[in-house]
């Protein structure tokens, strides 16, 4: 049977939400998340506090889970050098994620660098990432598509991953659907093309979508028939990328991916119950009625 790497993503699904959650809050409910079992927990930002206030608090929420983390991995995201820099300073990191666009216009909303700038800005930083043990995940953003009339192309998107390999050797490449406009052809194509352009590279997926669609919109299967076995996920399909548009899509929902994982007879660390325990835990988080 297949191994599934689950990553679950509370940080995603918090951060634009419309209200700032009390920090006592968000650690309560992230506590909630260590017993069930996922693979890794993407649980803090290190960003500017003015373009992402929900994640101001990512140092005291780390700080306050470090001791029951137990086995569980924590995966934090950075947007800039310096980001990457105050990550590593904690020692409950255990892998750090970065983003690089095949939109330039992306990339300049969601980190304030075009993507050539940040290749080379941040290759520092990010050699210490390996260099200090940690893991490195680097999400090719807007993989499918842009919503900004920016031309996109295979050709494009193998172009950035070979960079990505060459230039910051990562762990893991996670394929993002940052706007939700994959569908199966073209989720097929795109894993063929980055798997050709980084074939040592370890592949992720981190859709975005309605979460009423992800069983019938055919994105699980096309990415599972293409050998994808890392999924990136959220608790009621709650979030989406603040940058990206005026709207947030919707994350893959966890529910969802336990559903398809399990028709699949895939293996998972998850615990059935726990999770469900979660599920209740995240619907009183987010006043999810």
């Amino acid at each position: 049977m297949d191994r599934l790497t689950w990553v679950e993503c509370p940080r995603d699904a918090m951060q634009g939400y419309p209200t700032l959650f009390r920090t006592e809050d968000k650690i309560a409910y992230l506590q909630r998340l260590l017993p069930v079992g996922f693979d890794y927990l993407d649980l803090a930002s290190f960003v500017s506090p003015k373009a992402i206030p929900q994640m101001a608090d990512s140092q005291a929420v780390l700080d306050a889970l470090a001791p029951d983390k137990g086995i569980n991995k924590f995966l934090v995201i950075a947007a800039n050098g310096p980001g990457v820099e105050r990550a590593l300073a904690h020692s409950a990191v255990d892998a750090v994620g970065v983003p690089l666009s095949v939109s330039t216009q992306f990339q300049l909303r969601n980190t304030n660098r075009s993507p050539e700038q940040s290749l080379a800005e941040w290759a520092p930083a990010l050699d210490r990432v390996r260099n200090e043990g940690r893991e490195l995940v680097v999400y090719l953003s807007m993989a499918f598509g842009n919503p900004y009339g920016e031309e996109h192309s295979l050709d494009a998107v193998g172009r950035w991953t070979e960079q990505i390999a060459s230039r910051w050797t990562p762990d893991v490449i996670s394929i993002s659907d940052t706007v939700g406009s994959a569908t199966p052809e073209t989720l097929k194509s795109v894993v063929t093309t980055v798997r050709d352009a980084a074939p040592g590279t370890s592949l992720g997926l981190h859709l975005h979508m309605p979460a009423a669609e992800a069983l019938t919109n055919g994105l699980l299967d096309a990415a599972w028939e293409s050998g994808i076995r890392r999924f990136d996920s959220a608790l009621l399909g709650l979030g989406g990328c603040p940058f990206a548009q005026n709207h947030l899509v919707g994350n893959l929902p966890t529910e969802a991916l336990l559903t398809f994982a399990t028709a699949n007879a895939a293996t998972f660390g998850v615990k059935p119950l726990a999770l469900e325990s979660a599920h209740n835990a995240a619907r009183a988080f987010f006043n999810y009625l």
